[in-house]
């Protein structure tokens, strides 16, 4: 969280290669399904671990280059600079600001980041490794008490890391929606935190609406559907970026 900026000027650590940062430590979290899979000494727990540790593996893939999509429209790794990036071009000078975030010219990256997302916080309609017509909990089956409130814990921070990296990455950080004096008065934080709600909410209406998938259903879109699209993005916005069309 040091790297996420909350304003102009409130970020704990503006490194420069922020993104990256926060690539590497969210893709640790694998770990820690595997160790706690193995440490219940439980045949199924370990068999849920894996699948779940699978499973994000495959979504991690395929948020990663999504994120690198960003990175190319952004030049920069520094989050800062992505949020202020989407304050320029031919829509932000119109007081259009969110027609300038990387939302619109990254549509399909934003879909694809936001399902990556969800499925690798194990969240329904991604939840497979712990439905109940599945292996009971996942790789928590053993856990009782505060070890397992601890997971939950951890589940919910990273719905939050997530809707917040989107919200940096594709909605425009702190920047408002229009460029009008009433809407500047409002705190950057608001704005920022009053999108994260939205993403947060979308995660919820997500598990209320959807049903659960296969296991196979949920690889084969990870690794024939994503990671493909993703790869085929990537090299439409390297080339739409030497273009006159580019006003973003």
């Amino acid at each position: 969280w040091a790297v996420i900026p909350f304003g102009p000027e409130a970020v704990l650590a503006d490194i420069n290669a922020g993104l990256l940062y926060v690539m590497a430590i969210t893709s640790m979290g694998v770990y820690g399904i595997i160790i706690a899979g193995w440490a219940s000494n439980s045949k199924y727990a370990f068999l849920g671990a894996m699948r779940s540790a699978a499973q994000i593996v495959a979504y991690e893939i395929a948020m990663g280059f999504a994120l690198v999509c960003v990175l190319l429209v952004s030049q920069s790794l520094n989050l800062t600079d992505i949020v202020a990036g989407q304050q320029r071009g031919y829509f932000a000078h119109k007081g259009l600001n969110f027609l300038s975030w990387n939302w619109l010219p990254l549509a399909p990256m934003f879909l694809v980041y936001f399902i990556s997302g969800v499925a690798e916080t194990n969240r329904a309609p991604f939840d497979v490794a712990e439905g109940e017509s599945e292996i009971v909990a996942g790789f928590h089956v053993e856990y009782s008490g505060m070890p397992f409130a601890l997971f939950f814990l951890g589940e919910y921070a990273n719905m939050i890391l997530v809707s917040t990296l989107a919200t940096v990455m594709f909605l425009g950080g702190w920047t408002a929606p229009f460029d009008a004096p009433l809407l500047n008065a409002i705190p950057p934080f608001a704005w920022l935190f009053a999108k994260i709600f939205f993403m947060v909410s979308l995660l919820l209406w997500f598990r209320a609406t959807f049903p659960r998938y296969r296991y196979d259903q949920i690889m084969r879109l990870g690794w024939k559907v994503f990671i493909p699209a993703t790869l085929v993005w990537l090299v439409v916005i390297a080339v739409w970026m030497q273009t006159p069309w580019n006003i973003w």
